[in-house]
């Protein structure tokens, strides 16, 4: 199987991510989303898979966009942002479909206030980056090809 065979990878990005680039710039750096977006499809570009990008700020449709990930990507790229520590929903959607998931968060949520540190995410990811400002993208794109890659292999 070839990597370009693979189905996309989905980054699903959640609430006031909208936001990046004029929102706590010490904090989140200056990197919009549309400078993300743009990472990431060529991150997408020189792996030669095909991504689909995605924001959203309602927690129901990010579960939404998980469950649809699951069904026609390959593996998934996620930054929950504040849902990350709080939403039990997205927890379960990851849980319930059959992809790889790598959690990612331009800032250390852990080096930040202490309700920060609980990530219901991570219980169902299989890897999370952070700290790495908007590269951090890139590197959970890497990481959820190479898992992709690995699963199809597996599997024939």
């Amino acid at each position: 199987m070839n990597i370009s065979d693979l189905k996309p990878i989905f980054v699903l990005n959640g609430p006031n991510l909208n936001l990046l680039g004029g929102r706590e710039p010490e904090i989140y750096g200056t990197s919009t989303l549309a400078g993300v977006k743009s990472l990431c499809l060529e991150t997408a570009r020189t792996l030669d898979v095909d991504l689909v990008f995605e924001q959203t700020n309602h927690e129901g449709a990010l579960v939404e966009l998980i469950h649809r990930a699951g069904a026609e990507g390959s593996a998934i790229v996620i930054n929950p942002a504040a849902y990350t520590h709080t939403s039990i929903a997205l927890l379960d959607a990851i849980k319930g479909v059959d992809a790889p998931t790598i959690e990612v968060h331009l800032s250390r949520p852990v080096a930040r206030e202490t309700f920060r540190a609980i990530s219901y995410v991570s219980l169902a990811a299989a890897g999370a980056i952070s700290g790495l400002g908007a590269y951090g993208y890139a590197l959970g794109i890497q990481a959820a090809v190479h898992l992709a890659k690995a699963r199809a292999k597996f599997k024939t």
